[in-house]
């Protein structure tokens, strides 16, 4: 899949380059959206910039696997973070300027308990008494989801739609225990 500007749109433009080796070595290649795979034009990725706009970056192809949020910056060596086979798809996050809202339920298809979410949550446990997150409808708005309380561990990109089971998207012994808005004007 090509990754190109065409897509983009000027109000929700962003570039970021990927370089083959860490710290910004080897061949690179500049994309301004949604890319599923890009071993075409490198055959590894283990370092980037982000010169504009907000991305989450995957380990696997078709958005798949560990994912990161990143904002304009540098991240000159990806295995850090625990990502020894470096970045193989990313999407960029559209800015978003409105209010926030969804849904989460206690279970898979909007089962359980069910509470109306606004704004950050630290913790569903403290907040909601909910033990575990397992369906979602992101009405508006673009989430971060994390699997531990504070905004700690792996994270998960929501944007608006309806997720029935996270189990059906590969997140089968994840649990969602904080959630926070990507307000970040990047």
């Amino acid at each position: 899949m090509q990754c190109s500007s065409e897509t983009a749109s000027a109000f929700n433009m962003g570039r970021i380059i990927f370089y083959e080796d860490r710290n910004f070595g080897g061949r690179y290649y500049e994309c301004s959206s949604d890319c599923a795979d890009f071993s075409s034009y490198l055959s590894r990725c283990n370092s980037c910039r982000v010169e504009s706009g907000c991305w989450m970056v995957y380990d696997r192809t078709n958005y798949m696997g560990n994912q990161y949020f990143l904002r304009r910056g540098e991240y000159s060596d990806y295995s850090r973070w625990g990502m020894f086979d470096g970045i193989r798809s990313c999407r960029m996050i559209p800015m978003y300027r409105g209010a926030y809202r969804m849904r989460i339920y206690e279970r898979e298809n909007f089962g359980g308990q069910m509470h109306e979410v606004m704004d950050d949550c630290d913790s569903i446990m403290d907040r909601y008494r909910m033990s575990e997150c397992q369906s979602c409808h992101v009405m508006d708005g673009h989430w971060l989801f994390y699997e531990q309380p504070h905004y700690r561990g792996r994270m998960w990109y929501m944007r608006p739609g309806e997720y029935r089971s996270f189990r059906d998207m590969g997140y089968s012994n994840m649990r969602f225990m904080s959630m926070r808005r990507i307000m970040d004007m990047c």
